[in-house]
C-alpha cells in the first residue's frame, strides 16, 4: 500500500490529491483565473491529508507535475515538493503535466492533444493516442490553420487544456474535438503517479528542475 501526494501548480489551478495506491481519496483545488498558488499551496496540502485522514509521516512519496507550464506555478510546486521530500525523506516523482492533462479524456479511438497557453498564438502540446502512448512528444509551437492537418486527415483529434480557446479560432477540421475550459489537475496525476513509484522511476531530490520547455523571460515593469 502506498500512499502519495500529489501536486499540480503548472496553470491558474493550484492543484493536490492524495492518493492511495493510485487511486484518489482526497482533491483540493481552484480553478481561479489568477496565481494563487503561494497562498493557497501548503493549505490545500493540509486539507487534504486532513481529508483523507492520514498523517505526512505516513506518505509514501511526493510527486509533482514537471511541466510545461507557469514559470512561477512550476518553482512553487517543485519547491514545495522538494521540501516535503527532504523533511519526511521520502522520493520525489515527476509528472509529465501534458500525459496527466490527456487523462481527463475518455476516447474509444482517434488522438488526443493536449496544450497549454503560451504567447500570442504560440502553445506547449504533445500527442497521444487513446490509450495515451506519447504519439508526438512535447513542443512549442505557433499556431495557424494548418497546425496538425496530418493528424486531422486520419482521424478524430480531441483538444484539451488552455491552450484550446486560441486553437477553435483557427482549426475548423471536422475531425476537431475542442474539450474547453480544463486544465491539469492532481486528480488525474494519481495513477501516473503511483506506476512511477512501483518502477522506482524518482527523481534527485536536490537537483530536480521543471520542464520548462522555454527559456525563462523576464518582463520589465511599466509602472
Amino acid at each position: 500500500m502506498a500512499y502519495i501526494l500529489n501536486i499540480e501548480t503548472a496553470t491558474t489551478n493550484c492543484s493536490v490529491s492524495v492518493a492511495k495506491d493510485g487511486i484518489t481519496i482526497a482533491l483540493k483545488e481552484d480553478y481561479d483565473n489568477g496565481y494563487s498558488h503561494a497562498e493557497k499551496l501548503h493549505v490545500y496540502i493540509d486539507e487534504v491529508l486532513k481529508e483523507a485522514q492520514i498523517e505526512k509521516q505516513q506518505l509514501d512519496a511526493i510527486a509533482v507535475s514537471k511541466g510545461p507550464g507557469s514559470y512561477t506555478g512550476l518553482r512553487i510546486g517543485v519547491s514545495a515538493a522538494k521540501g516535503l521530500c527532504f523533511a519526511l525523506d521520502i522520493p520525489l516523482i515527476a509528472v509529465s503535466t501534458l500525459e496527466a492533462l490527456a487523462h481527463q479524456v475518455k476516447a474509444e479511438n482517434g488522438l488526443i492533444i493536449s496544450m497549454l497557453d503560451a504567447r500570442r498564438l504560440e502553445v506547449y502540446s504533445a500527442i497521444f493516442n487513446s490509450d495515451y502512448q506519447e504519439v508526438r512528444a512535447i513542443e512549442a509551437q505557433v499556431l495557424d490553420e494548418n497546425s496538425f492537418s496530418e493528424y486531422l486527415k486520419e482521424s478524430k483529434v480531441y483538444f484539451i487544456g488552455n491552450g484550446v480557446k486560441k486553437t477553435m479560432d483557427l482549426i475548423t477540421n471536422k475531425n476537431a474535438v475542442f474539450i474547453e475550459e480544463k486544465l491539469p489537475s492532481a486528480n488525474q496525476m494519481s495513477v501516473l503517479s503511483f506506476e512511477a513509484y512501483k518502477k522506482s522511476n524518482i527523481q534527485d531530490v536536490a537537483y530536480f528542475e521543471p520542464f520548462y520547455l522555454k527559456d525563462f523571460v523576464a518582463v520589465k515593469s511599466k509602472k
